[in-house]
């Protein structure tokens, strides 16, 4: 792991008193430095451990624990400082002229500056400022890369992290002064739960692009060496606080620094950068230079369109298409919530026209909208996509029922759309989980019901169809669920009310009367009023209403955003039909029947995505598939979906909503065949692999 000539030892700070900082000190140059770069700094060959790095070597896992060491970190320097405490070498110049007091943003920035030069002959300065113990075993696996939950809203936020936390024993790797020339790849990639990396005083003139993979760090701290430039990959490190760059050779920065929300400390010293950009640190701070190069930020290349995959092309005479999009409602559209988007781009104004665009590109049969708040379905898509021959539905979350009209007009709820040439609605029913819940007779009495389920009021839209020129009939069921991790059991039992209910309007609909006259339904709205939409009706003779023995007969879309990722109880109940009341995402809550003899529900479903996409959320703290097209197979059969976004593009882009993509969700869009019930048709399933991608 080492080479001859350095040092094989490694400083590691434990897990000791609350505030310890967790290091490990490395001589890395054979490890992380490319083959061509041999050449070690003379500094590295005086590095002897301190004394008192010796003590207390030992613990579990061979891993020592220090008890006596300083837990100050750089970003808790303290900003007292005067021109005369900076070391003799170090460039004094003031920026604002020097009539004027230095501010204490450039204080700071000379403070720091100063102590970067000081140290530049101390290798692994940082380890032993912290005073860490010594290890002399050899480096510790690292876990999966994971990323800190967002913001607690109980309304909106991210479904869960990224992948599995583990603990890890270190999170930080000092590398500084050890001469090096290049870093390989593979420190970016293997060490991704890194929170500080420390590679100052060493002899680097760029640094890989997949330094953005290190999404977990807060701190970085390249200071004296030879860059000339930043990659733009930079903005993926949106959780930084601590930026240094003291002495370098830079002189601009990208604009992906503005993806940067969490800043507050760029530090820029020593670097020949433009001097309006060292003045705005001067007078107000790194953050305001950080937010002027996000409010300032270009679109940049679009990416490319998203792949049509085509699953079964032979002709069928009833297809349907259907699309799934959480567009995110504009009150959760905030800067607190999505700080590293430009404001600009997170405003209404900015979005509606991208969504509708979108929509209308897409041009799907049907369309589930969530997150759709009843003012913008009004006064915008109601009427916008009336133009494209769509019709609608809307039901706003349970709370609105309870306020004024113009507190209500903000709630967000569920909307679907159909095109009214192609299909009738016959039926719409709302289903509000909470009430359900609290009226079901097995419930009544039932502390979590009360506690957790009915403080949470979502609802589903499920509309009955009936398909114009086939006679043929769907069950569409538009749905959100709450987001909250800390709730799997509420989403568990929302999801299996909503199959409940479902399953009994699907018996009740499987029985419903003929379409007598269907041309009784042309000018008919859900809302009462005539179409907005001109033009001649179909010459196609209808054919008649499709007759269907038992509601698992009908066909089936479930559509939402489900926020549950494959092998929750949620995923489990639509996808194996049943989970048991022991299913451990209940816990030890009660829910009446559900907890006494499990859930389940009669439909065979499956996601239109057998595959499923690399992610339907996508944000820095979270990034995977939450939201589903669910689909009865044995009604239905899948015969294309709209593919993943190109994954090059997607690596200088830390998370969504940016300029391209309206919403931090995707939309879903898949086409199904209606089968016949005297002809079976034989299942395909969507994997993405190249030989199923085309064009469409």
């Amino acid at each position: 792991m080492f080479g001859q000539n350095h040092q094989q030892s490694q400083h590691m700070m434990m897990n000791g008193a609350q505030g310890h900082q967790r290091y490990m000190q490395m001589g890395l140059a054979n490890k992380f430095q490319q083959p061509n770069s041999q050449h070690q700094h003379a500094q590295q060959q005086q590095h002897h451990p301190h004394p008192q790095q010796q003590n207390h070597v030992g613990g579990h896992g061979g891993m020592g624990h220090q008890h006596t060491f300083s837990s100050g970190t750089m970003s808790n320097v303290t900003p007292h400082f005067t021109p005369s405490n900076l070391h003799s070498g170090t460039p004094t110049n003031n920026p604002i002229g020097l009539s004027e007091t230095i501010s204490e943003h450039w204080q700071q920035q000379l403070q720091l500056a100063a102590e970067a030069r000081a140290a530049s002959s101390n290798p692994h300065r940082h380890c032993r400022k912290e005073g860490v113990s010594r290890v002399s075993k050899g480096l510790v696996e690292a876990s999966p890369e994971h990323s800190p939950r967002g913001g607690q809203d109980e309304d909106r936020n991210r479904a869960t992290t990224n992948g599995g936390i583990r603990r890890q024993d270190w999170d930080a790797m000092d590398l500084s002064g050890q001469g090096l020339r290049a870093l390989s790849p593979s420190l970016f990639c293997d060490y991704m739960f890194l929170g500080k990396l420390f590679i100052d005083n060493n002899r680097l003139t760029r640094l890989d692009p997949s330094l953005g993979q290190l999404r977990s760090l807060t701190h970085l701290d390249v200071s004296n060496n030879q860059l000339r430039d930043l990659p733009e990959e930079i903005g993926m490190l949106v959780n930084l606080k601590s930026l240094l760059l003291f002495h370098n050779n830079i002189r601009s920065f990208p604009n992906e620094i503005g993806y940067l929300h969490k800043l507050e400390m760029l530090g820029i010293e020593g670097n020949p950068v433009a001097e309006d950009l060292r003045e705005e640190i001067s007078r107000r701070g790194s953050k305001a230079l950080v937010t002027q190069l996000r409010e300032n930020m270009a679109a940049g290349d679009a990416p490319n369109e998203r792949d049509w995959h085509i699953l079964d092309e032979a002709s069928s005479p009833d297809t349907l298409s259907v699309l799934s999009y959480n567009i995110l409602c504009d009150k959760y559209a905030t800067t607190s919530q999505y700080g590293y988007t430009p404001p600009q781009v997170l405003s209404w104004s900015y979005r509606k026209d991208i969504l509708l665009d979108e929509i209308r590109g897409l041009n799907a049969d049907i369309v589930c909208l969530q997150e759709v708040d009843q003012e913008r379905y009004n006064e915008f898509f109601r009427r916008e996509l009336a133009h494209q021959d769509y019709r609608g539905v809307f039901s706003p979350r349970a709370r609105a029922k309870t306020m004024a009209d113009k507190e209500a007009k903000f709630v967000d709820g569920c909307a679907t759309f159909y095109k009214s040439r192609k299909y009738i609605l016959l039926e719409k029913h709302v289903i509000d989980f909470a009430n359900t819940a609290i009226n079901r007779p097995d419930m009544k009495g039932e502390h979590d019901v009360f506690n957790r389920v009915m403080p949470r009021d979502h609802i589903a839209v499920v509309t009955f169809f009936e398909n114009r020129a086939t006679g043929s009939r769907l069950i569409v069921v538009n749905v959100h669920i709450y987001w909250d991790p800390a709730y799997e059991d509420v989403k568990l039992v929302q999801v299996a009310i909503m199959m409940d209910q479902v399953s009994k309007l699907a018996e009740r609909w499987a029985k419903y009367a003929p379409c007598a006259d269907k041309t009784a339904f042309r000018h008919g709205d859900v809302d009462g009023e005539p179409s907005l939409v001109g033009g001649e009706e179909s010459q196609d003779e209808p054919a008649p209403s499709q007759e269907y023995s038992s509601g698992t007969q009908l066909p089936l879309l479930v559509c939402g955003d489900f926020n549950s990722a494959a092998g929750t109880g949620v995923y489990d109940l639509i996808t194996q039909g049943n989970v048991s009341g022991g299913h451990a995402d209940l816990a030890n809550h009660s829910y009446g029947n559900f907890t006494r003899d499990g859930m389940s529900h009669p439909f065979n479903l499956k996601s239109a995505y057998s595959d499923e996409l690399s992610f339907t959320n996508y944000t820095p703290t979270f990034s995977g598939v939450i939201d589903y097209i669910w689909y009865s197979f044995n009604a239905l059969q899948v015969r294309g979906v709209l593919g993943d976004v190109d994954l090059d593009y997607l690596s200088k882009v830390p998370g969504f909503p940016n300029h391209y993509f309206p919403s931090d969700h995707l939309a879903l869009k898949a086409e199904f065949a209606v089968k016949s019930a005297r002809k079976e048709i034989k299942a395909v399933e969507a994997k993405f692999g190249p030989s199923k991608e085309r064009r469409g």
